[in-house]
């Protein structure tokens, strides 16, 4: 638990100080504790340390700790595969890896079934990698505009997987994802991880998603 404290303490300083060098005020950036690959156990040592989002990157993971950790907020950030759309939507808080119309209509069509919007993010391949999910980011506008006619879910921004380089060359792909939400309107960005979270905090993230750096 000691190091645990230390380790979120640490990540904590480090998104204030990302914060004061853009006169950004640290309470506009959530951190999302990622547990995948964690226990249950260690997910409830984070809630009792004062964490409130946790993001899982599989569905077995969700459903193995969903209504196990007090007052847990969950984020699906995984590849969100359309067969699992339906079950996502049940459970998650937060969706943060939209990369098709198809599986916005599913999570969508559930949601309406359950009676609840689900606040989601379009991951979009700023990159253009072709080891990274998301969307291509010529195609961010198609999906975006359909994406915001489905009543199940609202589009509050936008969320990237920058390159594994060294944390200043991810700047480019941060700094670009922000772009894009300005031009569209969203108000949130789903960047950054554990090598780079300060970049990404200097270009606007307000959600990073963190799990070696809490862990290790």
């Amino acid at each position: 638990m000691k190091t645990l404290q230390k380790n979120l303490d640490l990540v904590r300083e480090r998104i204030r100080t990302a914060c004061q060098r853009r006169n950004r005020d640290p309470a506009g950036v959530r951190l999302v504790a990622v547990t995948k690959e964690r226990s249950v156990e260690e997910a409830q040592a984070l809630a009792a340390l004062g964490v409130k989002d946790f993001g899982e990157n599989r569905l077995e993971g969700l459903e193995e700790k969903k209504g196990k950790v007090p007052g847990a907020v969950w984020h699906f950030i995984g590849n969100l595969q359309s067969n699992k759309a339906k079950r996502v939507a049940e459970l998650a808080d937060y969706a943060h890896s939209i990369e098709s119309l198809k599986v916005a209509e599913r999570v969508s069509g559930r949601c309406m079934e359950l009676g609840k919007k689900l606040p989601v993010f379009l991951e979009v391949n700023v990159a253009g990698e072709a080891s990274k999910h998301g969307v291509p980011k010529e195609e961010l506008p198609v999906l975006l505009n359909g994406a915001r006619m489905l009543p199940g879910i609202k589009v509050i921004g936008l969320m990237t997987m920058a390159p594994l380089v060294e944390p200043e060359k991810t700047r480019s792909p941060f700094h670009m994802l922000a772009e894009f939400a300005r031009h569209n309107g969203l108000p949130e960005l789903s960047m950054g991880m554990s090598n780079d979270f300060e970049v990404a905090v200097e270009e606007g993230a307000t959600f990073v998603r963190i799990g070696s750096a809490l862990f290790e």
